[in-house]
């Protein structure tokens, strides 16, 4: 049988440990070239503009 806690945790320390275990929104900006949200430091998947100058060709598909 596997060991078993001797006391009980309080609810502040359970708490406590458990104050890290939030998630956060992702961190967008706004892409200078096309306007939509991008991450940071990352390549517009839409346009596939970076630093103002194109590095991705980007097929668009037509609907």
């Amino acid at each position: 049988m596997p060991p078993h806690p001797k006391r009980k945790l309080s609810k502040g320390r359970r708490n406590r440990r458990r104050a890290h275990d939030a998630l956060s929104a992702p961190n967008l900006v706004v892409c200078p070239q096309c306007g939509l949200p991008r991450l940071p430091h990352r390549v517009c998947p839409n346009c596939g503009y970076y630093e103002g100058r194109q590095v991705i060709e980007v097929n668009k598909k037509q609907s």
